[in-house]
C-alpha cells in the first residue's frame, strides 16, 4: 500500500522565531501539512530582500512550542532562511512557502521594505508558491484570534489549486476590534509614500544621531487599492512578482534615448 505522502510547508518571518504571530502560523500550518520552520534568531523588520555575504550564517535547532514541527532558528535575515531552507535543510521541495503572520501591515509600498515580503518573494523565485500574511496590529500582543480562519482558507487553497509562476501572495488582515471582517478583496498595490521625518538627538557624548519617523501618504484613493479595502475592514490580497522591469515604457526609454 502506496503511504501518503504529505504536503510540505516551510514558514519564516521578519518578526523572529518566538513571536506570537509565526506562533500562530505554525499552527494553523501543522493542520494542512508536514511544517518545518526557519526562522530569524531576532527581529529583522525593514531588511527588504537583503542576504548575508560578509558573515557566517548560524542555524540551529530548537523547540519553543509543543507541535510536529520542525524548527531551526537562523542568525540570518528572512530571504536567508528561505535559501537555507529550500537548499539545505529541506530533503525535497516544499510544496508551500507561508511567511508572517507579520506585526504590522504590509500594505502599499511597505511591501518593498518588508523581510516578510520578501522571503515570499524568494519562495515565488524559487518556483514555489508563497504567500506573506501580516496583521495590522504592531503589538506584540496582538490578538491574532479572528485572523485565524483566514490564513487557513487562503493557505489550504493555495496548496490545493497552487499560484501562477513567479506570482506570491501579498495578505494583510485588518485589526478586527470586535468587529467581523467584510471579507476578502482581490487588490492592487496603493499608490502612496511614506514623509519621512529624522528626530535628531544628542548623546552622553555630544554626538548627534537619528531616529526615523513618518506617516505614510496615501496618493490614491482608489477602491481597487489595498489601502481602501483594509480601511473598509477587507482583508486585502495583492499577486506580487519579482519581476521589477516597467514594461509598458520600453517603448518610451528607447525613444528617449534614441535607440
Amino acid at each position: 500500500m502506496t503511504k501518503m505522502v504529505k504536503p510540505l510547508i516551510l514558514i519564516t518571518n521578519d518578526d523572529g522565531i518566538s513571536s506570537p504571530g509565526i506562533r500562530m502560523l505554525i499552527n494553523q500550518m501543522n493542520s494542512l501539512g508536514d511544517v518545518v520552520v526557519v526562522a530569524p534568531n531576532s527581529p529583522q523588520s525593514g531588511m527588504g530582500h537583503a542576504i548575508t555575504i560578509n558573515d557566517s550564517l548560524r542555524c540551529d535547532i530548537i523547540s519553543i512550542d509543543s507541535g510536529s514541527q520542525k524548527e531551526y532558528s537562523c542568525s540570518g535575515t528572512p530571504v536567508d532562511c528561505i535559501k537555507l531552507g529550500v537548499h539545505e535543510i529541506l530533503d525535497r521541495k516544499p510544496d508551500l512557502i507561508v511567511s508572517g503572520v507579520n506585526h504590522g501591515s504590509n500594505a502599499s509600498v511597505n511591501v518593498i521594505y518588508s523581510g516578510t515580503m520578501a522571503a515570499a518573494i524568494e519562495g515565488s523565485m524559487q518556483g514555489v508558491p508563497s504567500i506573506g500574511f501580516s496583521l495590522l496590529d504592531y503589538s506584540w500582543e496582538a490578538d491574532f484570534t479572528e485572523a485565524e480562519e483566514y490564513v487557513l482558507e487562503i493557505a489550504s487553497k493555495v496548496l490545493k489549486n497552487g499560484l501562477p509562476n513567479g506570482i506570491c501572495l501579498n495578505v494583510n488582515i485588518p485589526k478586527m476590534s470586535n468587529k467581523k471582517c467584510n471579507g476578502i478583496k482581490i487588490c492592487r498595490q496603493t499608490i502612496g509614500k511614506w514623509i519621512e521625518d529624522f528626530d535628531k538627538r544628542i548623546d552622553p557624548n555630544g554626538k548627534s544621531y537619528y531616529w526615523m519617523t513618518g506617516a505614510f501618504k496615501d496618493q490614491d484613493g482608489s477602491d481597487q487599492s489595498d489601502i481602501w479595502a483594509l480601511n473598509e475592514k477587507y482583508v486585502s490580497i495583492v499577486p506580487v512578482k519579482f519581476d521589477l522591469t516597467a514594461h509598458e515604457s520600453l517603448i518610451d526609454i528607447t525613444k528617449i534615448l534614441g535607440l
